[in-house]
């Protein structure tokens, strides 16, 4: 199937590629949008109509992520067959907590997911492994589904540890939350985010195979076999048809092209 997803359209078209059927029926595709801290009313307004106005097939999952301020707006403007995430959130109940936004705020402007542990959060903000994975566990024992980013550094793939950085962003979310069942994994190599740079699709597969691998050795098989696993960093119409051709790449979370010109890939 094709995804074309842009600031104009967003189109679904079906092809068949009778290699890949057996993965596609096992885990449903996952498409995300992070629109970042990126949009206006008018511009959001826009896009939101451009993805009321497309023609989605059932077996793709789209979620977007607006900003905070427009949840509202997205919420009460967008289909319901796309559902809305959040971009973050705070580790137990609100109160006292200047800047922050609670899971029960969340919910209660009608967000299904929310994003947790992005690159940006972890390395700009400064949020560590364990914080990431306790605000991870909260979320989930509220009802709301979790978008878990890992994701290693420039130098720490030069240095032979991607491995090492992403199971450890790994078993932060593993000793802490209490299920997998709503939890899909996005691998994000920093080095891609928003640089142009993207990972191969081999050096994709590299990881999300390990990832899996991880999943099965340290959590279970059926968690393995289960949890989606999803490709973001740079992902957009020219390269995404070549990632999604790998067997343990399950979707993708799209920042930039989620916002601008187009987003489009085939599985």
């Amino acid at each position: 199937m094709c995804i074309f997803f842009c600031s104009f359209t967003l189109q679904i078209f079906t092809f068949k590629h009778l290699q890949f059927l057996s993965f596609l029926l096992c885990l449903q595709f996952f498409v995300g949008g992070n629109w970042k801290c990126n949009g206006t009313k008018d511009s959001i307004s826009k896009l939101v109509s451009d993805l009321n106005s497309a023609k989605l097939e059932a077996d793709v999952d789209v979620v977007v992520a607006p900003p905070f301020v427009y949840l509202d707006q997205v919420k009460n403007s967008l289909t319901d067959r796309i559902e809305i995430s959040a971009q973050n959130s705070w580790i137990g109940k609100g109160g006292a907590f200047t800047g922050e936004i609670s899971v029960e705020q969340l919910k209660d402007t009608g967000c299904n997911w929310v994003i947790l542990g992005h690159s940006e959060r972890r390395h700009v903000i400064g949020e560590d492994d364990q914080f990431i994975g306790k605000k991870a566990a909260y979320a989930l024992s509220q009802g709301l589904k979790v978008i878990a980013c890992i994701g290693e550094l420039l130098q720490e793939r030069e240095a032979g540890k991607t491995f090492d950085v992403c199971f450890q962003q790994m078993k932060a979310f593993a000793d802490a939350v209490p299920s997998w069942d709503d939890v899909v994994v996005a691998y994000e190599p920093v080095w891609a985010i928003g640089t142009g740079k993207v990972a191969t699709p081999q050096q994709a597969q590299e990881v999300h195979i390990a990832v899996r691998d991880w999943l099965k050795k340290n959590v279970s098989a059926e968690v393995a076999s289960k949890t989606r696993i999803i490709y973001g960093g740079s992902v957009n119409g020219s390269n995404c048809s070549e990632l999604a051709k790998q067997e343990d790449i399950d979707g993708f979370l799209v920042g930039g092209a989620s916002l601008k010109v187009y987003f489009y890939c085939w599985a």
